[in-house]
């Protein structure tokens, strides 16, 4: 069978595989729900979870909870049994050696970035979720975008405020499953309230959050690839990857920043080395390296006899969804074999290739 046969597999299906594969691991399983802005129903939906759980005959408990403002939950309280909280150094704060010794199937647990008073056995909520993981309880948890804190310039940008507490953002990519809370923005826009965010903003807010729930799937879809000894291109996310030359690459770059937008993808930008060049075209290879850069390109220059096996070998390791290379009129290119573009087609497995019409060096 042609290996460009083979069908690229739903990556629902994979991660079904991966959520298998989990349960058979004596580490707890870490389940977050996400709120890309605040009042978004993310505590809400934890707790729903929780409710479902205890009605599948799970062991479930609340190992914390932030009880100001959710009159509304404690019907559900009611239901699920709340671990008592610790006092330290006159604060409450999660009882995580009540939890160890109550060792329940599943611990539900509020506000995941909130700092723990000093003197607790560890500093950050999240270090005492690792630890109640670590023993084998599955946590299920909720936080806000605003408080990943490799998302917080971003936020801050974007809101004008900066959360004070936060959570390392490897922590949410350890996850074993990420839920976005994606309710309409209309739902969310309180008028008249002080602190309260725009459509406009709320939108940016939810754009962000998608963002960082198809880095944790692409990563979970990597390891069990990798776990697995697969090693085909296949990627949740969209990444571009532009073949550089001394020849006039702007209209290809500018298209390969357009699509990397349009899909919230990411862009690459390579050239193989050559050696030695002419004036003229090394001055427009820096130009065109130079303006992959201002394009927020990631840029790469690399060396090998075979520029097409050497491309191949980058954009396969890259995981990269779609090929971009320029071309002319001129039968072959000096420093590669014959047929260098069908050769690269043929052999870009799993990998969509656009070809442009480059002008030839002056």
């Amino acid at each position: 069978m042609d290996p460009k046969e083979i069908s690229r597999p739903d990556p629902e299906d994979l991660l079904q595989q991966i959520q298998a594969q989990g349960q058979k691991d004596e580490r707890g399983r870490l389940k977050i729900f996400l709120g890309y802005a605040p009042r978004v129903g993310k505590s809400v939906r934890m707790f729903d979870e929780g409710l479902r759980r205890l009605k599948r005959g799970q062991d479930v408990v609340v190992g914390a909870i932030q009880r100001q403002g959710a009159e509304h939950l404690e019907g559900v309280l009611h239901e699920i049994e709340v671990m008592p909280p610790l006092m330290v150094a006159g604060h409450e704060t999660m009882h995580v050696a009540a939890i160890l010794e109550r060792h329940p199937q599943v611990c539900l647990i509020d506000e995941l970035a909130r700092e723990n008073p000093p003197g607790s056995r560890n500093a950050h909520r999240w270090q005492d979720v690792d630890e109640i993981l670590t023993a084998g309880i599955t946590v299920v948890g909720a936080i806000n975008l605003q408080h990943v804190f490799e998302e917080q310039n971003v936020v801050e940008r974007i809101t004008g405020w900066r959360a004070t507490s936060s959570v390392p953002a490897g922590f949410i990519h350890s996850a074993d499953e990420l839920v976005i809370v994606d309710v309409p923005a209309e739902d969310v826009v309180r008028p008249g309230e002080r602190g309260n965010l725009t459509a406009e903003q709320l939108s940016g807010l939810r754009e962000q959050a998608l963002l960082l729930a198809a880095q944790v799937v692409e990563e979970q879809l990597q390891r069990y690839m990798g776990a697995h000894g697969i090693r085909q291109s296949w990627s949740t996310q969209e990444r571009l990857l532009v073949c550089i030359t001394p020849r006039s690459a702007r209209g290809m770059l500018d298209s390969a920043a357009r699509a990397t937008e349009r899909f919230h993808g990411q862009l690459l930008a390579v050239y193989v080395s050559q050696g030695e060049l002419q004036r003229a075209e090394d001055e427009t290879l820096q130009e065109n390296l130079n303006y992959a850069r201002r394009l927020g390109a990631e840029v790469y220059v690399l060396d090998g006899e075979d520029p097409i096996a050497r491309i191949l070998q980058f954009a396969h390791r890259e995981r990269v969804t779609q090929l971009f290379i320029g071309h002319t009129q001129r039968k072959g290119w000096a420093f590669w074999k014959e047929n260098p573009v069908e050769r690269l087609i043929k052999a870009a497995e799993g990998i969509d290739v656009r070809l442009f019409p480059q002008d030839q060096p002056g």
